[in-house]
């Protein structure tokens, strides 16, 4: 397992001071001098990520990967044709990726998920959120949620992969695992859920994981 314990306390001290987001790139910026490491980059396209898009296989069209990191997964789906914007709250972690792929399709911009700018509102068919909300304390959660909705264009839909757990576990340390029912409450009258999976990874140990679609009426 990943040793997320600088992770943890850059979060705690930021989110401490009200800034839910800004230890991000603290945390990508010590990685960069060799004095932290990001838990979650593995430097690989997120397998969640591709397994649904190898078995849905949707049609290229405009897509937003949400917290995009070092790019592996971005890469991944402008490789599939997705007109790819891909955004981190991060500056480092956005440089290394354009620095990683200079030859790279992908529109890489540094963007914080609680603050979009309005181009982005109903501007993409798909959305793709991993691992975001669960590192998000519940205000921000639910302030990026409403952000996700934003972003979906008529007939679009928004991709979300999330560790998962029962109400009656605890919530642990970050990144928190969500219950089925807050993931499920992302959905609107307008956004539907059209697909939520329940499973376990190949992690040692494995970790649940939830993954569910929803999908915006044209």
């Amino acid at each position: 397992m990943p040793d997320r314990t600088r992770a943890r306390a850059l979060a705690q001290e930021s989110i401490r001071r009200g800034d839910a987001v800004g230890w991000f790139e603290r945390l990508y910026a010590e990685a960069d001098n060799g004095d932290a490491i990001v838990p979650w980059a593995d430097l690989a396209a997120n397998p969640h990520v591709v397994e649904w898009f190898d078995r849905e296989a949707p049609p290229p069209g405009r897509l937003l990967d949400v917290g995009c990191g070092l790019g592996d997964t971005a890469e991944n789906l402008a490789r599939r044709g997705f007109r790819v914007v891909a955004f981190d709250v991060s500056k480092s972690a956005v440089e290394t990726a354009r620095r990683r792929s200079p030859q790279s399709p992908v529109d890489y911009r540094v963007e914080d998920l609680l603050r979009l700018p309005g181009e982005f509102t109903a501007a993409f068919d798909l959305v793709v959120e991993c691992y975001t909300l669960q590192v998000l304390p519940p205000p921000a959660r639910a302030q990026a949620i409403e952000a996700l909705r934003r972003c979906v264009a008529p007939g679009g839909a928004l991709l979300v992969v999330a560790r998962g757990r029962e109400p009656h576990e605890p919530e642990g340390e970050m990144p928190w695992p969500l219950t089925r029912a807050e993931v499920e409450a992302i959905a609107t009258s307008a956004l539907r859920l059209a697909d939520f999976g329940d499973f376990f990874d190949h992690e040692d140990p494995p970790v649940r994981r939830f993954r569910a679609v929803f999908r915006r009426d044209a």
